[in-house]
């Protein structure tokens, strides 16, 4: 096996995975939101790095090619498992994050099944835009989480009438609680947004997939 840079850096996405959960048993909220945020984004950004390095050095390998979708979607569907759990099963988080791990464990096995004719299933663009947009997705809801902490731990202790004049722009705002709450809308309603749009190419992509592999199942019988 060749361990050059990009698969390296495929390989440490591969761990950052589990890692992503795993900053949730160790660390107390919000500094594990944060933890993983930031390593989420990391592994993230690897994606196109060692993709890119692959290509311009001419190291594109066996090994890479194996390890690059299963660390792209351990990524996703251990995070959206995350981020399903903390928001308390919402409908607006578990409804995509459901059909996301739907599609990808279904490829996964259309792809098994294939076998040696799985090469009809190349990574086509709308598959790779759904793969950004899922990260970027994510990324943001994992920034709610911080700023939703924040903002409940600021205000621990004080009445609803204070609160809410704060809210309001009536009374002062010393503890920045109207950014906090600002950067929470902003994090929840936006990463909603993006992961109903992942979803959308994520099914898109799914079924185009399995139209590609009809004939195939059914010369199989």
């Amino acid at each position: 096996m060749n361990w050059n840079i990009p698969n390296i850096l495929t390989l440490l996405r591969l761990i950052a995975a589990p890692a992503v959960a795993i900053m949730f048993l160790y660390f107390n909220r919000p500094l594990a939101d944060w933890f993983a945020l930031i390593l989420f984004v990391g592994a993230a950004f690897t994606d196109f790095l060692d993709g890119y390095l692959a290509r311009a050095w001419k190291q594109e390998s066996k090994l890479g090619a194996m390890m690059d979708p299963i660390a792209d979607k351990a990524m996703v569907i251990i995070a959206l498992v995350v981020i399903a759990g903390f928001s308390g099963m919402n409908p607006w988080i578990l409804l995509p994050a459901t059909l996301i791990i739907f599609r990808e464990v279904f490829v996964s096995g259309l792809r098994e099944f294939l076998g040696e004719t799985a090469g009809l299933l190349a990574v086509t663009k709308v598959a790779k835009w759904k793969t950004s947009v899922q990260m970027f997705a994510i990324s943001v809801l994992f920034a709610k989480g911080a700023f939703e902490h924040y903002l409940i731990e600021r205000s621990v202790g004080m009445d609803d009438a204070t609160f809410d004049a704060i809210m309001d722009g009536v009374a002062d705002d010393p503890l920045g609680l109207r950014g906090l709450a600002l950067g929470w809308d902003i994090c929840w309603y936006g990463g909603i947004g993006l992961l109903w749009i992942a979803m959308v190419l994520t099914v898109i992509s799914g079924a185009d997939y399995f139209r590609k592999a009809i004939p195939y199942l059914k010369g199989s019988q």
